[in-house]
């Protein structure tokens, strides 16, 4: 008898304290009854619990379309933009050594707003960081594509498969296969397109993460400034020298503008310079005042704001 009187009077405490957590406070409040020489006392227990709804972040709740590579067309993002990283290290995309075949930049007139990646045909690839697939299909230039949402903010894609893996909106963990690496869309050879975006805006894929063996993400905060995410400032043959920003007052001070002289020299070029000193043709006609199409002389000074 005075076990079910004892099992019945915790039943109460238990049914209490729920009832006066169904808001998920920060503490479970329990009342335990305790018997000490044959009385029966209560005592009330706080137990702090982490409420569910600070660990969800909802990555689907803006710009969620499964049908379109870049939802954010209409969308401008304020810089800098700040993203942060909960890992250390990410997921390879690939099952062997990354070879960079052409890296972030202007290339042949155009700009390349990620990195390609050697692989063979057949190679599996894999998603770099937890998240959701937003895209699963085929895109335009691209071919067969998978876009991952992350859930910084952040989206990859992985390009020219050969065959897709996933659907749209099935979750992903870091390293999780994705498709079959390929040559599909405007491709001139096997190899995987990876490009990471926030928010519409295309990111230098190196400024994030070491593309070594190491597989390691540069800073878990880091600012990006524009410099960053166009490709008119880089050269897909090299990588740009890097200056990471890991705090906002670093990140806006870099956008004071340095002027320096430069001193045309024999077959210099606007689009040359430019390249050497990571700036823009626009750029050096506006501080100069000069058309595209001005002739440069030997010796010629010209103003560059870098």
């Amino acid at each position: 008898m005075k076990t079910l009187s004892f099992a019945f009077i915790f039943f109460l405490g238990l049914t209490f304290a729920f009832s006066q957590n169904d808001s998920l406070s920060e503490t479970l409040k329990i009342t335990v009854p305790t018997t000490f020489k044959k009385a029966v006392f209560v005592e009330k227990i706080e137990i702090p619990v982490q409420s569910k709804t600070d660990s969800i972040v909802d990555i689907k709740a803006e710009y969620w379309d499964t049908t379109v590579y870049n939802p954010y067309k209409n969308f401008a993002p304020e810089y800098p933009l700040n993203i942060q990283f909960t890992d250390s290290t990410y997921a390879s995309p690939i099952p062997r050594k990354k070879v960079i075949t052409s890296r972030f930049g202007w290339r042949k007139g155009r700009p390349h707003n990620g990195i390609d990646i050697d692989l063979i045909t057949g190679d599996s690839v894999k998603s770099v960081l937890d998240g959701v697939v937003r895209f699963a299909r085929y895109s335009s230039g691209h071919g067969k594509t998978v876009v991952v949402r992350h859930y910084n903010g952040l989206e990859t894609t992985y390009a020219h498969l050969s065959r897709i893996g996933v659907k749209a909106n099935d979750t992903i963990a870091k390293g999780q296969f994705l498709g079959k690496g390929g040559n599909t869309g405007r491709s001139t050879g096997s190899h995987l397109h990876l490009s990471v975006s926030y928010k519409g805006e295309f990111i230098h894929p190196e400024y994030l993460f070491n593309f070594d063996e190491t597989n390691t993400i540069r800073s878990q905060d880091l600012w990006i400034t524009h410099k960053w995410t166009r490709a008119m400032y880089h050269s897909s043959r090299g990588l740009a020298k890097l200056t990471l920003f890991e705090s906002k007052k670093e990140a806006l001070a870099s956008l004071v503008k340095q002027r320096k002289v430069y001193v045309v020299r024999k077959g210099d070029t606007l689009s040359r310079i430019s390249r050497r000193n990571s700036t823009s043709v626009a750029a050096i006609c506006r501080t100069n005042k000069i058309k595209r199409n001005a002739t440069l002389k030997i010796g010629q000074k010209l103003i560059l704001e870098i």
